[in-house]
């Protein structure tokens, strides 16, 4: 039920474009957007109203400079982020303002599996090297998401239900296969808030690895998501917030064995499990000159493998733990008003433990902390000149000290609009502790470096109506960590280079029509081209038909791209060239009783175009999906 708890609609689709004006991402703390030496790409809650019966990861997709690999194939497939040539080490995920991993995994990254799109309020997408506010990770980019909140009466609730299809290119089924439902319970009484939410999520009928000839036919994979979510808020004075929320998440996945080319790995199902546990309060007091901000979290993450062992022919139990605490307090200052002093300390501690057939890491062997000070300086002139310039100091118990830093002016032209930016910023990625303490770790690790510039300009015409972006960037990075001959983690000598250029045009010339627009160049060095699309293109049409109907149309194209076979007969690793495809996306929504009750319909892959993300993997074809929302 918490796909309904939107902010008051506006009457028009052009009208909602122009509140699009606060962001958040490059200073920690709300700036105009005309103020932002960034273009920073934010996904609203009505924008993800439009998208209704999509992932996060499929709605990240659309994004300008952002590939979020497995997000058309089978819900349990594994994700991979890549933003601006990037891998998914170097791109931070923020869940309300807190830093998310899983300390056990080789990369380090989040899985975005867990999280429901019905529980997201906001999204905001910030490109190029943020680790000076952020820390590690934060070298090609930073996805901020923000989930919902408590509404303004004293109680109220939501529901939302939906069914779908859940086909391949090359089968037609047409019975429910897909399914997601929840609801939740929120409110605002005297000075107390709070929110809770359930959502479940279920699928079959299809398997994760593509059949490779018609003769052979695997078993569907099922996918099962739960999720509760708590939130309370308590508000003493009006300068002073104390916050709490809870979570757990679990997702239950079952997959076929690898690329064997026989079925044989498919007479044993496969099963995963992956269990989050998070908590945490934030704490936020304002005051006359300046806001005081505690982020504080504890996560801990359980993922067990069952699976058949193809060298041996049985099957063996993997289980991977890890505990994460993360501790952020900062504090704004405003020394004038056109100025203002972010500074701040940031104290991060992992630890993890394995158990494989293969071996593993015993409990307390891996571990290691960091604490980072750090401070920006916000300048933005009433004349047009916007400065954002940083450092941060990151101390580490393993491999020692690393500074990073950034400087970020922009002009915004009074006379006419148009601004312009460039950036030149720093970052680093911090080995995970796999990559340090597994079998095939290595202590000796290093971070990765990176340094990443970039220039362009934003302008609007028509009083805003229609506006228009293009960025160039240039990144260079060093101490690549990567697997050797020896099957041991390294830093691979030399730099590697990616660079390219992105563009975004928004057209909203009625009350009724939108029009977005955006295609991205990225190229990159050989050792990083895997996965990677030299061109990209989303085109996105929304249309106000009547009062309360909607419709929005899609329109997505991606370049070819790398990737390697490998085949599990020989044991050999063959390198593929995946082709380019299209995809076109439509969906419906009315609502019954405004505010209260709407219905949505929404085709995916209209086209039922045959394409591959990875190779080997099964990828949605033609898809339908109906779901109704209702709010009380």
């Amino acid at each position: 039920m918490t796909n309904c708890v939107f902010a008051q609609q506006k009457d028009s689709i052009a009208s909602k474009t122009e509140l699009d004006e606060v962001v958040i991402s490059d200073s920690k703390f709300a700036l105009a957007k005309e103020k932002s030496g960034k273009i920073i790409t934010k996904i609203t809650s009505e924008d993800l109203k439009m998208k209704e019966g999509q992932s996060v990861a499929a709605i990240l997709n659309s994004v300008a400079g952002v590939e979020i690999n497995g997000s058309q194939s089978a819900a349990g497939k594994n994700l991979g982020y890549y933003i601006r040539g990037g891998k998914s080490n170097q791109v931070l995920i923020l869940i309300d303002g807190i830093p998310v991993t899983d300390a056990s995994g080789i990369s380090f990254e989040y899985d975005l599996r867990l999280l429901p799109a019905e529980q997201v309020e906001s999204i905001e997408i910030m490109k190029g090297a943020s680790s000076t506010l952020y820390g590690t990770g934060a070298a090609t980019g930073l996805i901020n998401i923000r989930l919902k909140k408590a509404g303004k009466k004293a109680i109220q609730g939501s529901g939302y239900w939906n069914l779908g299809t859940y086909n391949t290119a090359s089968t037609s089924k047409t019975n429910p296969q897909d399914y997601n439902q929840g609801f939740s319970v929120n409110g605002n009484i005297n000075k107390v808030n709070y929110f809770a939410s359930l959502n479940s999520t279920e699928t079959t009928g299809m398997s994760q690895i593509a059949e490779p000839n018609e003769n052979i036919k695997y078993e569907a994979d099922r996918f099962s998501r739960i999720n509760y979510l708590g939130k309370i808020g308590y508000k003493p004075t009006n300068k002073l917030n104390l916050d709490f929320f809870g979570n757990y998440d679990k997702i239950n996945n079952d997959y076929d064995g690898g690329f064997d080319n026989t079925g044989a790995n498919d007479v044993i199902q496969n099963h995963s499990k992956s269990e989050q546990f998070r908590f945490g309060f934030l704490p936020k007091y304002k005051y006359n000159r300046g806001e005081f901000v505690l982020n504080s979290s504890f996560n801990k993450m359980v993922r067990s493998y069952d699976e058949l062992d193809s060298y041996s022919g049985t099957v063996g139990l993997s289980q991977y733990e890890s505990r994460s605490v993360n501790v952020d307090a900062y504090n704004k200052y405003e020394i004038a008003k056109s100025l203002f002093l972010v500074a701040g300390a940031q104290y991060q501690f992992h630890d993890m433990n394995s158990a494989t057939p293969y071996g593993g890491v015993a409990k307390g062997n891996a571990k290691f902390n960091m604490i980072d000070p750090y401070v920006t300086g916000v300048y933005t002139s009433g004349f047009g000149l916007n400065v954002n310039a940083g450092a941060r100091w990151n101390i580490h118990s393993e491999y020692g000290n690393q500074v990073v830093y950034n400087l970020n002016p922009s002009y915004d032209f009074k006379a006419f609009p148009l601004k312009v930016l460039a950036s030149y910023s720093t970052a680093f990625v911090t080995p995970s502790l796999y990559q340090l303490y597994s079998p095939y770790g290595n202590t000796a690790l290093t971070p990765e470096k990176n340094t990443t510039a970039e220039a362009g300009f934003e302008t609007n015409f028509l009083d805003k109506k229609v506006r228009f972006s293009a960025v160039g960037f240039y990144r260079e990075q060093t101490d690549f960590i990567g697997f050797s001959s020896a099957y041991k983690y390294i830093n691979i000598e030399g730099t590697n280079k990616a660079k390219g250029v992105e563009t975004e045009i928004t057209l909203a010339l009625s009350q009724k029509l939108k029009w977005i627009s955006n295609y991205t160049f990225t190229q990159v060095d050989k050792a990083l081209d895997r996965l990677i699309s030299k061109h990209k293109v989303n085109s996105s049409l929304d249309y106000q038909i009547f009062t309360r109907t909607t419709f929005n149309v899609n329109y997505q194209y991606v370049d070819g791209r790398n990737d390697a076979f490998f085949d599990g007969n020989t044991f050999g690793t063959q390198n593929v060239v995946l082709g380019s495809y299209q995809l076109v996306n439509a969906s419906l929504n009315y609502e019954l009783i405004k505010n209260r009750l709407s219905l949505f319909g929404a085709a995916t892959n209209l086209l039922n175009e045959e394409f591959f993300e990875n190779v080997g993997y099964n990828t949605l074809g033609r898809n339908f999906k109906l779901g109704l929302n209702i709010k009380l």
